[in-house]
């Protein structure tokens, strides 16, 4: 795993803070989740297991190519189901199966722009102390699929292989217009304590296709106060890694457009 992110080309396209972030994971075969993941996209592993996430938390101040937040709409409580994933050149991501949030707004954007599976949502949040609650109930269209989450963090920061391996995660990958996509990003380190679930009451795992994960305690949960993050232009997650010495151009993917591939490498000439 790379421990910090690779430099993010500019222009960048959006940054937005991830605020009172809990995260719940569940060790599972890859073999089982395979088939969840967009074409060219594979379970990324670590000591043979892969990883899903359950994580609510507050996205504040959505801010687009530099300028201000935007009000209201750019602030909002989500709750995404996420898996792990590696694509052939080497980067690796996460995969969102669900994205519950609050901002019709956000859920419609991120649908058609992205092509991220957003779905609108009644949410809320409570903080008590320590202790976090996060409620989620999914809009029609669709079932009203419920998710109540509380968890209190305990003891000191956390920072080993498996903390790393959930949360250095310089990307996502999703399938949009019929090709998959790796869309960038950069934060700092995530500043992680353990947490205690105090209460898992959960439907998105298994609307999602993840059967009664839900019904077992998840075998890691912690909670962070949050960082800041910047999201660069979507590439083809088949576009080769730059290596030193190469080069970056652009090639002109702008808000309001379909998405084209971005960024393109140009290999230095041997000597």
């Amino acid at each position: 795993m790379l421990a910090d992110p690779p430099p993010l080309p500019r222009p960048h396209l959006l940054s937005q803070r991830w605020l009172d972030v809990a995260f719940l994971h569940w060790a599972v075969d890859p073999g089982a989740v395979r088939h969840l993941l967009p074409a060219g996209v594979a379970p990324d592993v670590l000591d043979g297991r892969t990883y899903v996430g359950l994580v609510p938390f507050r996205l504040v101040g959505t801010a687009f190519a530099g300028g201000p937040p935007v009000p209201w709409a750019g602030t909002f409580l989500e709750t995404n189901v996420r898996l792990y994933s590696v694509d052939a050149t080497g980067r690796r991501g996460v995969v969102f199966l669900s994205m519950a949030a609050e901002r019709a707004a956000a859920v419609a954007a991120g649908r058609a722009v992205f092509g991220l599976p957003y779905r609108w949502a009644r949410m809320g949040f409570r903080h008590e102390g320590e202790l976090r609650t996060y409620a989620a109930r999914l809009l029609p269209p669709g079932p009203p699929v419920r998710s109540r989450v509380s968890v209190r963090p305990t003891g000191p920061a956390i920072d080993g292989a498996l903390e790393r391996f959930l949360t250095a995660r310089w990307g996502l990958h999703v399938a949009h217009l019929g090709r998959t996509w790796y869309l960038p990003n950069t934060h700092v380190t995530w500043p992680l304590r353990r947490a205690e679930v105090h209460e898992l009451d959960d439907g998105l795992l298994a609307a999602a296709g993840l059967g009664d994960l839900a019904r077992r305690p998840p075998d890691h949960a912690a909670f962070s106060l949050g960082v800041a993050a910047t999201f660069g232009r979507p590439l083809l997650a088949s576009t080769p890694r730059p290596r030193p010495g190469d080069r970056l151009f652009r090639t002109g993917w702008t808000l309001g457009r379909l998405p084209q591939p971005i960024c393109s490498v140009r290999r230095a000439p041997s000597e």
